[in-house]
This record gives C-alpha cells, structure tokens and sequence, in this order.
C-alpha cells in the first residue's frame, strides 16, 4: 500500500514542486494499474493517471487527512477511470481499436509467434470476466481480488458501506461462477 508522508503532502498542497514530484513517481504506477484494470486498454489508462494527477495537483489542498491518501488517490483513480470507461464504451461498438488491429494481423490464424499465447488468452478471459460485471461488482472485485485491499479500505475507496461491498462481491462472484463455471470461482 502507498505510504506518503503526511509533511510531503503537506508541502505539495503547499506548492511545493519537489514533494508533488515525490507524490508522482511514489504513485504513478499505482494510479495506472487501478485504471489499466478498469479501462482494459494501456492507452486509456496512461490518459486516466494524467488526468487523475491533474486533479490531484489542483485538489490537493483539500485533502483533510480524514482518510489515508492512497484511499483518496484510488478514490480519484477510480472515479476518473470509470468516466472515461463509460465515455468510450459508447465509442467501442463503432469501431475496432487500432493497437487491437494491429495485434489480429501480426498474430492472426496460421502464424506462428514466439509470443505467451496463453498468458495473452487468460489476460482476455479475466477482462473479458470483469467487463460482464456490471460498474460497482467489477470496482469491488478489483479493489478486493486483483489489487489486494481489505473490505474496510475498498468501502472507503469507492464511497459505499462495508456491507455494500461485501453484497456487492458476493453477487459479482455469484454472477460469474453462473456464467464460467468453475473459472468464475477463482475470483
């Protein structure tokens, strides 16, 4: 879990360039993560952190410390990585992304790649899993069972009561052992 000093907070909310910069390469990595899970695409996802540090940097300032700042930072993540998911969905059905493409040509029937097929074709399957997930299931599967996070700090996360995640996994996970079998109950 991220830990940032309270006083390099402080000092970025301060203006304090350095200390924000510290906040940067200490989280971006985080922050890319949590929104390459939700959006399922690396471009989106680089788009999401730049827009997530973006608010950070102008938000900063009213961090309260009322919570930890890695649950405020996947809060913004999030929040932001959902928008943007919702606002290309719309798009997604007109047309076929270019890396996607590119990736049928090079890698399509009859070729032979010295590429990790199956590690490709199970990265699919688990995308393809959340996505049938409707917006709050899939946040909480992926706070709790991809990124880690306790009931307690995926509540706080996304806003919502502890027992609301807790009803909202078990459906999530209810949901996809109806529709993969057993591959749905690894999650």
């Amino acid at each position: 879990m991220l830990k940032i000093s309270d006083d390099t907070i402080k000092r970025a909310a301060e203006g304090d360039m350095e200390a924000f910069e510290e906040i940067y390469r200490y989280s971006s990595g985080y922050v890319h993560s949590v929104a390459y899970r939700i959006t399922g695409n690396r471009q989106d996802a680089e788009e999401v952190t730049q827009d997530v540090f973006v608010r950070v940097y102008r938000k900063l300032g009213t961090f309260g410390f009322r919570s930890a700042f890695s649950t405020w930072l996947y809060r913004i993540a999030m929040n932001t990585a959902i928008n943007l998911y919702r606002k290309k969905s719309k798009e997604r059905g007109k047309t076929i992304p270019f890396d996607d493409a590119v990736a049928a040509d090079k890698y399509g029937e009859g070729k032979e790649e010295g590429n990790n097929i199956d590690g490709e074709d199970n990265e699919k399957l688990v995308r393809s899993m959340l996505e049938s997930l409707p917006e709050g299931q899939r946040a909480c599967v992926i706070l709790r069972n991809i990124e880690g996070l306790k009931y307690e700090e995926v509540a706080r996360a996304l806003g919502i009561n502890l027992n609301t995640v807790r009803s909202r996994l078990n459906r999530a996970r209810e949901r996809l052992i109806s529709l993969y079998g057993k591959r749905g109950k690894d999650l």
